[in-house]
């Protein structure tokens, strides 16, 4: 169960404000990148489409999770499992717990398509992906159960939202 990964979905998008000057030099993507890209609300519906899960997987997921919810307005996230968070509590002793370093410890990008990069959508979901299974799957232990992973109780907050985690 823990080792199929499914085709991820990525748009580009045109932003509601410039692209920064930071946003250029992390992601590679420039204003004349999206001058003909559709707006977010031309795509709202395939993103709720593709959001469409029990649960989710991401890495620092506050981020994306803020994102979406500023942008979607009343989605509400179903269970998240967030890899940073994962990962520092499963391998406490690793040098580092950016993405990058963690997909470098355990060469999540090797086999990927080629002309996929670093902090772009599709490589970014398609190394998490690995990285959750990696992490769901450590060679010193059996596989870890859902609640393992959550190591949280299930329901979340008080007001019945999945937790956050």
């Amino acid at each position: 169960m823990w080792r199929e990964i499914g085709e991820p979905s990525s748009w580009l998008v045109k932003p509601d404000t410039p692209i920064t000057h930071l946003a250029r030099k992390v992601h590679g993507i420039t204003s004349d990148t999206v001058a003909d890209a559709p707006l977010f609300d031309d795509i709202k519906h395939a993103v709720l489409d593709a959001l469409d899960a029990d649960g989710l997987i991401a890495h620092n997921a506050h981020v994306d999770v803020g994102v979406l919810q500023r942008k979607l307005g009343e989605w509400e996230f179903p269970e998240i499992f967030d890899t940073l968070k994962l990962a520092r509590r499963l391998l406490p002793d690793a040098g580092s717990y950016k993405l990058g370093a963690l997909v470098e410890a355990f060469k999540l990008a090797e086999g990927l398509p080629d002309g996929l990069s670093p902090h772009r959508a599709t490589y970014d979901a398609l190394v998490t992906a690995r990285l959750f299974v990696r992490l769901a799957t450590l060679p010193d232990t059996r596989p870890l159960t859902p609640e393992e992973l959550r190591n949280k109780p299930t329901e979340g907050g008080g007001d019945g939202t999945p937790a956050l985690f």
